[in-house]
């Protein structure tokens, strides 16, 4: 049960408990959670849509549940993708990079990658129809679960939430957190498994950035890897292809 709610608290802001007793890595313990964690967040966010696609026109509902799906986050995840486009795309050193990633500031390249994607989201959470709409469930637990894969690659500095991650990250949460998201793919059948296939396939791409230009992951790679999973899969519910 602590590790449950320390999932909660990590990734959410729903007013939960917080363990009193935290050890280090205890973020990583309560990994394995993390998908189930998406799966409420996307329920929620699913509830918020199919409410307000009820009294509002669909580019409304589409803002208000962006709205409260980035208010059910704190905008952590956006945090992290603000901090590894100003770092990870900047013409420097690995040291310099790293600097930047930590640096509270928000860059050129930050606020841009901020704007496109909260546009993107609203877009498409504007264009789901009641069939499709189950996607953000998927795509917010999916988008979770990209973090336990990542915690497999070497950190790019010793200390921060990815090294308290890393330390008690165990490999098998991967297969274990795998269930909620496969579950929920194969049951939404073949745009299911398509959104499961791109959003992993957009995951792969950001740690592979991240490895060639700051040598491993940190927290901040985590977040962006949660937000652009997301969208990369939630376009598979609105493409016209499947």
């Amino acid at each position: 049960m602590k590790h449950l709610l320390t999932a909660f608290n990590l990734m959410t802001t729903i007013p939960l408990p917080a363990s009193k007793d935290w050890q280090t890595g205890d973020s990583g313990r309560a990994s394995a959670w993390y998908p189930f964690v998406g799966l409420i967040i996307g329920g929620l966010t699913w509830l918020t849509w199919m409410g307000t696609t009820r009294l509002f026109p669909a580019p409304v509902a589409g803002i208000l549940t962006l709205v409260v799906w980035v208010s059910l986050t704190g905008g952590l995840h956006l945090d992290g993708l603000a901090d590894c486009c100003d770092g990870l795309l900047a013409s420097t050193t690995i040291e310099r990079r790293l600097e930047i990633m930590k640096d509270p500031r928000l860059g050129t390249f930050g606020g841009i990658s901020l704007i496109l994607v909260l546009l993107l989201k609203a877009a498409i959470l504007s264009s789901l129809t009641p069939q499709s709409a189950f996607g953000i469930i998927l795509s917010a637990s999916l988008a979770r679960w990209c973090i336990l894969p990542a915690g497999l690659l070497p950190l790019a500095r010793p200390s921060g939430m990815g090294a308290d991650f890393k330390a008690g990250f165990r490999s098998w949460f991967i297969v274990a957190g795998a269930i909620v998201p496969l579950g929920l793919a194969l049951f939404l059948g073949k745009r299911g498994l398509v959104s499961l296939a791109v959003g992993l396939f957009a995951a792969a791409l950001v740690l592979r950035l991240a490895k060639s230009r700051i040598n491993g992951v940190t927290g901040d790679v985590f977040g962006m890897t949660v937000e652009v999973v997301e969208v990369v899969s939630l376009l598979a519910f609105v493409s016209g292809k499947w």
